[in-house]
């Protein structure tokens, strides 16, 4: 008797997830399309269907990978700190350091429109926030002043993510190093520039 062994699939997400960006940064959400992703990707329809039932399935599984990746760099900036007071909000500070990369920018900017439509997306970044505030205050001895930090790095974060607004160097730069002030709750008076400087 001949037994029949199924092949293991070869196919690997990650290439599927990299088209689907690659289409989205190329052409917008709006157009992408299981069709779109598997060409772009070199495969067969049915191999994004076999991972990916459906579009708004797959632009999840986008997002949450760009999440993912995001929070693993928090995450090892935090480690790399130790057991300091105010790790996480010093840990993204740190991990912003850099700033983000044009298909990161254009891949956050395309996703806004889905992820404005999806309840469930929305539900899950609301609770990943959620758990970074929590963190973040309990890991300060001020939560007030790492409240306020956080607020300040997220929204020139968002500011660049959406395309809106990018400080050039060594002005951002400048502006971590004064978001990181904002954490000891000791910022200076006034930078050289506000000086005249």
């Amino acid at each position: 008797m001949e037994f029949s062994v199924s092949r293991p699939r070869v196919i690997d997400q990650s290439k599927i997830l990299d088209a689907a960006e690659a289409v989205v940064v190329r052409e917008g959400a709006a157009r992408l399309t299981l069709d779109a992703v598997a060409s772009e990707a070199g495969i067969s329809k049915a191999s994004v269907i076999y991972d990916f039932k459906t579009k708004q399935a797959l632009i999840k599984a986008v997002i949450e990978r760009r999440f993912s990746e995001e929070e693993a760099k928090f995450d090892a900036a935090t480690e790399k700190l130790g057991a300091v007071a105010d790790a996480r909000i010093l840990g993204r500070i740190a991990a912003t350091s850099d700033s983000p990369a044009d298909d990161a920018q254009a891949v956050a900017l395309h996703l806004c429109s889905a992820l404005a439509q999806d309840a469930e997306l929305r539900c899950m970044l609301q609770q990943s926030y959620d758990r970074e505030i929590k963190m973040i205050e309990a890991q300060s001895p001020n939560a007030r002043m790492g409240r306020l930090a956080f607020l300040a790095l997220e929204g020139l974060r968002s500011l660049e993510f959406l395309g809106i607004y990018s400080w050039p160097e060594p002005t951002r730069s400048r502006i971590l190093k004064e978001i990181e002030e904002l954490v000891a709750g000791n910022p200076h008076s006034q930078s050289a520039e506000e000086n005249g400087g």
